[in-house]
């Protein structure tokens, strides 16, 4: 589940909060709950009836996603298919195909660093940071048999998947939200609305500026959890930004803490304290590239990073010496207060 960690800070003006022209869109918002976190939209509209309706609209589509990826419905179709796990192929939907296919792309480039067959594992963490207890060695280890990006098979022409071993289970909790997010931004292009933010926890995609902003105001959240408010800050533009981060889902078991994102390829929780916040033209792939890049670490997942097309990045990293940060987020997207923590 993805993290609240990127604050949205709109700081406005009032040449372009308030309506002092007749005719120029008026700031509307709305909010619901779906993917097991808040959808916030903001839109320019003319009136609240063009608003309303296209806010409906887009919940809508939200919710048609969650009914497919949803690995908390027993009757979503990403758990009907887990249900028919074992070598038998099945044909899904395209929205499931399209997130399976570019998460494969990513496991792969990764070398399973990013891998959505992580689910038995999560499982377990879920259970621990509920019950403060190590999942058992015995239970994750044949979780752990279960997990492998090789063993989901994805067959083009037929539009089918196919899940090796009886027991797997898919995880898109590194991807989905920010995919959901993409789809609401299409939906809200698609009805007129030509200025748009939606955020859903730590993943946001934005269209144009609001009336006479030269960006969207994306503030991001302090790697430690605290009400001081963010000392970094993003203007963006048909952009989408992620933050990844363990500062409210974690689990102190002994003397070390557990985050929330589990690395596919040991099945234990990142102990590293780090926040990785990805810019990238969808929330699809700065959502993932986020994800994955905190399992890599700050150099390679710095690396990867800069390596996806269209990409930059912010990582932060506790260290002995104290706050370590790499960034390599353009001077023009930045804003005035950027790296002020440094």
């Amino acid at each position: 589940m993805r993290l609240s960690l990127i604050s949205l800070l709109f700081l406005l003006s009032n040449a372009f909060s308030a309506a002092p022209n007749e005719r120029r869109p008026s700031r509307f918002e709305f909010s619901q709950v779906h993917m097991g976190t808040k959808f916030n939209i903001i839109l320019y509209a003319r009136d609240a009836t063009t608003a309303t309706r296209v806010a409906n609209a887009t919940f809508n589509r939200i919710e048609q996603l969650d009914a497919i990826m949803s690995d908390y419905r027993a009757t979503s179709e990403l758990m009907m298919l887990c249900g028919r796990s074992g070598g038998e192929w099945v044909k899904v939907s395209g929205p499931l195909f399209d997130i399976l296919g570019r998460s494969q792309e990513l496991s792969t480039l990764t070398d399973g660093a990013f891998d959505v067959t992580v689910g038995p594992v999560v499982r377990l963490w879920r259970r621990a940071r509920r019950t403060g207890e190590m999942p058992d060695e015995v239970g994750l280890a044949k979780a752990m048999q279960l997990v492998g990006y090789r063993m989901l098979d994805l067959d083009k022409k037929t539009q089918s998947v196919r899940l090796a071993k009886r027991g797997m289970l898919l995880d898109l909790g590194g991807i989905a939200k920010g995919y959901a997010a993409d789809e609401a931004i299409a939906v809200l292009k698609r009805n007129g609305i030509r200025s748009a933010l939606v955020a859903a926890g730590g993943d946001v995609v934005v269209s144009g500026p609001p009336p006479g902003a030269r960006g969207w105001v994306i503030g991001i959240a302090p790697l430690e959890r605290t009400n001081e408010p963010p000392n970094d800050y993003l203007y963006l533009s048909d952009a989408a930004v992620s933050t990844s981060g363990d500062s409210e889902q974690n689990v102190e078991i002994g003397e070390l803490r557990y985050s929330h994102i589990v690395d596919p390829r040991t099945g234990l929780g990142l102990t590293n304290r780090i926040s990785v916040t990805v810019v990238a033209k969808s929330g699809t792939v700065s959502d993932s590239v986020a994800t994955a890049a905190s399992v890599l670490g700050p150099e390679r997942g710095f690396r990867l990073i800069n390596e996806t097309k269209g990409a930059s990045g912010l990582i932060r990293q506790v260290t002995a010496e104290g706050l370590r940060i790499l960034s390599s987020i353009p001077k023009d997207a930045q804003g005035p207060t950027f790296g002020s923590s440094r």
